[in-house]
């Protein structure tokens, strides 16, 4: 069971990873610092809105405008945080304590 939690909460951390450098990236792109044009951005701006966008869409619709400002991923960033915590807390703690 510890192998399994543990590759839960490396995947978990990975999306985190991937979260952050999809909100950043959208800073750099917004302010002209890089652009789509050179393949291997184009290639990992696709890469990162394929990973965020299913979970931030339903997100963003729910949400109201707030003019230019995306909270979305911190919404998402509090959502993933909880279901780690719930997991790790709820599934794979009582797991570990009982000896599996």
């Amino acid at each position: 069971m510890a192998i399994i939690a543990y590759i839960f909460n490396a995947v978990i951390q990975l999306y985190i990873f991937v979260i952050f450098v999809t909100v950043i990236l959208s800073w750099l792109l917004a302010f002209n610092v890089i652009n789509r044009h050179n393949q291997f951005v184009d290639a990992v701006w696709r890469t990162c809105l394929a990973l965020t966008e299913p979970l931030l869409r339903p997100i963003r619709r729910v949400l109201p405008s707030m003019g230019g400002i995306d909270i979305s991923p911190i919404i998402l960033l509090i959502g993933v945080g909880a279901l780690r915590y719930g997991l790790n807390y709820y599934v794979f703690g009582p797991a570990m304590r009982s000896g599996f």
